[in-house]
C-alpha cells in the first residue's frame, strides 16, 4: 500500500525523465515502440485504473502489458487495499515466462515496498519485463523509487506520460500523499439565499429526494463522514450511504465526530447503525468553532438560532485550526489511511475547517426556495473585503430535479 508521503530526497534523483539506460544485468534491450502506441496503451491504463475504487486508502492504477511489436498482451487494474496492485492483476494473466522482453505502460511509478502485497517491482524484474512506461512518480515514503529498482536492474524506465491526465485520474489521492491529509470535501445543502435551516430550526428537507440521493452516493464514495458533536446531539443522523429504497450502499463511510467519546450518547443512531464503530476528536468546540482570522468566534445564542460575536482569547483561532490539522492527520495516519472526507457540517464546523483553509472541494445543493433569517450554512471565515474573498474554480453544474449542485475546487491561498 502507498500510504505515506515521500520525504525530500537525500540523493540524486531517479533517471526517469525519458528512456533510462538499463544496467548490465544481462537483460536484453527492450523492442522499439512509437510513443504513439504507448500514449494510446497509457490511455487504456488509465480507463482501467478508473474501474478502481477511490476509497481504501490506495490510488486507482491501471496497467497494459505490451509485447515487443506493440500489441496487447494483458490489461490489469488495482481493485482496492490488499488486493493485487494492477502490475500483478496484468501479469497473472499470462503464462510463465510470457511477459519476457515485454513492455509495462503503468499509470503510476511501481511500487518498492513489501506491504499486504509484494513490490510490483521486483516482480516486474523477476517477469522479465524489458521497459516500464508510466505517468506520475509515486508520492508513498516507502512505496517510491520502484523506477531506481527497475533500472538498476536492467529494466529501461520512461516516465511522464500523460502525466496531466493520470494526475487528473488520481488527483485527490496524490494531493492528500504530498500534504500528509485528506483530500477534504464540504458538502453543503442550502436555499437560493444560503440558509441551511429555518428561524425554527427546521432543515428537513431543504433540498429534493433527487439531491439527497445524489448525496448518499457522494457517500459511499469517500473514506469518512465529518460532524460535529452539534449535529450528533440535535439532529441524532445515521451517517450511512443508502440507495433510493434506503438500502444501504456496498461502501459505508467511517463516522468521524468532533466531540468526546463520552458526549456521543450511547443510543445515539450513529452508533446503532455503524457496528464497526465511530471515530472521535476531542477538539473543544469554542476551539474549533474559532471563525475569522481576526480572533472572533461565531456562537449560538440561546436557542433562538441567532448569533453573536465575542472576542476570542489571543491565538485561539490558531490553536484551534492547529487541532483541525491535527485531527485529519490522524485519519490520513494508520491505521485509518482515509484519503478522500467529506465535511456534512454543522456550519460551525463548516465554518471552522473554510477558515483553516483545509476544505479542496465544495458540493452546493442549492433549492429554488428563499428562507432569509440568520441560519446560513457558513458563517465568518475572516474573509473582510472582496479582494479577500476566497477563490473557486467550477468543476460542474448539474441539475439534480428542481435543485442545482455545483461543484468546484478550492484555490490554494
Amino acid at each position: 500500500m502507498r500510504s505515506e508521503p515521500r520525504p525530500p530526497a537525500d540523493g540524486p534523483a531517479p533517471e526517469t525523465a525519458g528512456d533510462a539506460t538499463p544496467g548490465d544485468r544481462g537483460r536484453a534491450a527492450p523492442a522499439p515502440i512509437a510513443r504513439e502506441r504507448l500514449e494510446d496503451a497509457m490511455r487504456r491504463a488509465i480507463v482501467l485504473a478508473r474501474r478502481g475504487p477511490r476509497t481504501g486508502g490506495n490510488p486507482r492504477v491501471g496497467c497494459v502489458l505490451l509485447a515487443p511489436d506493440g500489441t496487447t498482451l494483458s490489461e490489469g487494474w488495482h481493485r482496492g487495499a490488499g488486493t493485487p496492485h494492477a502490475e500483478i492483476d496484468a501479469l497473472s494473466h499470462l503464462p510463465a515466462g510470457g511477459a519476457r522482453g515485454a513492455t509495462a505502460v503503468v499509470t503510476l511509478e511501481p511500487c518498492n515496498h513489501w506491504g499486504r502485497t509484494g513490490p510490483c517491482s521486483h516482480a516486474l524484474v523477476d517477469a522479465g519485463v524489458a521497459r516500464v512506461v508510466y505517468a506520475i512518480d509515486d508520492p508513498g515514503g516507502v512505496s517510491a523509487h520502484g523506477a531506481r529498482y527497475l533500472v538498476a536492474h536492467g529494466v529501461a524506465v520512461t516516465a511522464g506520460v500523460l502525466a496531466a491526465e493520470a494526475e487528473a485520474l488520481d488527483h485527490e489521492w496524490l494531493v492528500a500523499m504530498r500534504r500528509g491529509r485528506p483530500w477534504t470535501i464540504a458538502k453543503l445543502a442550502m436555499s437560493l439565499d444560503g440558509r441551511g435551516a429555518a428561524a425554527d430550526g427546521s432543515s428537513q428537507w431543504i433540498t429534493s429526494p433527487a439531491s439527497r440521493a445524489h448525496a448518499h452516493r457522494m457517500r459511499a464514495d469517500v473514506d469518512g463522514i465529518l460532524v460535529g458533536l452539534g449535529t450528533v446531539l440535535q439532529d441524532d443522523p445515521s451517517l450511512t450511504a443508502r440507495d433510493e429504497h434506503g438500502a444501504l450502499l456496498p461502501h459505508q463511510p467511517v463516522p468521524v465526530v468532533l466531540g468526546h467519546p463520552a458526549q456521543v450518547p450511547a443510543d445515539a443512531r450513529i452508533r446503532r447503525t455503524h457496528p464497526g464503530g465511530v471515530l472521535t476528536a476531542d477538539v473543544p468546540r469554542g476551539l474549533f468553532a474559532s471563525a475569522g482570522r481576526g480572533g472572533t468566534a461565531q456562537r449560538e445564542a440561546g436557542g433562538s438560532g441567532a448569533t453573536r460575536h465575542e472576542a476570542d482569547p489571543a491565538g485561539a483561532a490558531d490553536a484551534g485550526q492547529r487541532r483541525l490539522r491535527a485531527v485529519l492527520a490522524r485519519l490520513f495516519a494508520p491505521p485509518h489511511d482515509m484519503r478522500l472526507v467529506l465535511v456534512e457540517g454543522g456550519p460551525r464546523t463548516t465554518t471552522a475547517f473554510l477558515t483553516a483553509g483545509l476544505v479542496d472541494e465544495v458540493h452546493a445543493y442549492l433549492a429554488p426556495r428563499l428562507i432569509g433569517g440568520p441560519r446560513t450554512v457558513v458563517g465568518d471565515i475572516g474573509v473582510t473585503s472582496i479582494d479577500a474573498a476566497r477563490e473557486l474554480t467550477t468543476l460542474e453544474i448539474t441539475r439534480l430535479g428542481p435543485d442545482i449542485l455545483w461543484r468546484a475546487r478550492v484555490e490554494e491561498q
